[in-house]
């Protein structure tokens, strides 16, 4: 399958986008202006730009704690993101919820949420709604290797297998839940199966080629919506900074050297840069060789902007803080 110049370019677009917004959360996080815990998502930009590639705006992206990556793919204001991350009344969700909270109903984000694998029943309970009322919508839930270690992850699996629902489960296998190596907690690197014993279709991707995530999404998509049911598919990547924070996990004491060294070597977006060159190479080609560049440092400057449009923002009043905390109810006397 060749896809258009402008296919691959948007890729990268939306992979640079996330690269250059998570590298100015981690200056929040490392100056002090960013209060809330983050987890970035630098190093597995691949996988979110791949799938939402495949998506329509009125589906659904279920995210977790390490979701910066989603929501920007599925077309959430970076703006609004970095306003929440900041606290601001503009943020997405208000500035109320921070990072691992972050809300764009318009574009199809419906919440991320910080609870390990509580995404998945979700995505479910999505997908069961839109199969009950005959629309064509998907719903696909992201999470870590870390989270097929929930019981709660099978039984979706299975209600999604039972009812044939438009539900697509995406592994992201970055090999360690928090600080513990898959080895350290698997007897068998087998996550790519895991669907199998729910008769659900299963296959292993290169988390880091955005083109063959969108793939096997583009066909899982073509699944849900003709009726067939649910896919699951496993991304393998790797997380290039710690569980949490700014830092990379050697200077948390957490040993990954050699590991994550051969993981940047094979940076996702070098991958894309690859692909882009040899198709502007082909004989066939008319178009003329992109500026990545100046195109680089066109987002560079959006994102710019969308700092200080965020910094400007106004933080929420002490009054503020007992809303939304209790049902607000009149007293019938």
């Amino acid at each position: 399958m060749i896809h258009s110049h402008e296919f691959l370019l948007e890729l990268w677009r939306t992979m640079v986008r996330i690269r250059r917004a998570e590298e100015a959360v981690a200056r929040l996080i490392e100056s002090g202006e960013a209060g809330c815990p983050c987890h970035l998502y630098i190093g597995q930009e691949a996988v979110a730009a791949g799938v939402c590639a495949a998506l329509e705006a009125e589906d659904t992206v279920w995210g977790g704690h390490r979701s910066h990556g989603h929501y920007i793919a599925k077309g959430g204001s970076i703006e609004a993101m970095f306003a929440e991350i900041l606290g601001k009344t503009t943020g997405c969700s208000g500035g109320r919820g921070g990072s691992m909270h972050l809300f764009d109903g318009v574009h199809g984000i419906p919440g991320t949420v910080p609870i390990v694998a509580a995404t998945v029943p979700l995505a479910c309970g999505a997908a069961l709604a839109y199969k009950l009322r005959g629309e064509r919508s998907v719903a696909v839930s992201f999470f870590g290797d870390g989270a097929m270690e929930e019981g709660h992850v099978h039984e979706s699996m299975n209600l999604a297998a039972l009812y044939r629902l438009p539900v697509i489960f995406v592994c992201e296998n970055n090999l360690y839940s928090s600080h513990l190596h898959v080895s350290e907690r698997r007897v068998t690197a087998n996550l790519d199966r895991a669907g199998e014993f729910h008769s659900i279709p299963s296959q292993s991707v290169d988390g880091n080629d955005a083109v063959a995530v969108y793939r096997a999404a583009r066909e899982a998509v073509d699944r849900a919506r003709s009726g067939c049911g649910p896919s699951y598919f496993e991304c393998r990547t790797f997380r290039w900074r710690g569980h949490v924070g700014a830092s990379y996990d050697l200077d948390a004491g957490v040993r990954r050297g050699p590991e994550l060294d051969d993981w940047m070597a094979k940076d996702p977006i070098r991958a894309i840069e690859s692909q882009i060159a040899a198709q502007w190479a082909a004989p066939l080609t008319t178009a003329g060789v992109p500026d990545l560049a100046a195109k680089a440092g066109e987002i560079e400057a959006e994102i710019a902007i969308a700092l200080e449009y965020a910094r400007s923002a106004p933080s929420p009043g002490a009054a503020r803080a007992a809303q939304q905390v209790w049902r607000e109810a009149a007293c019938a006397r």
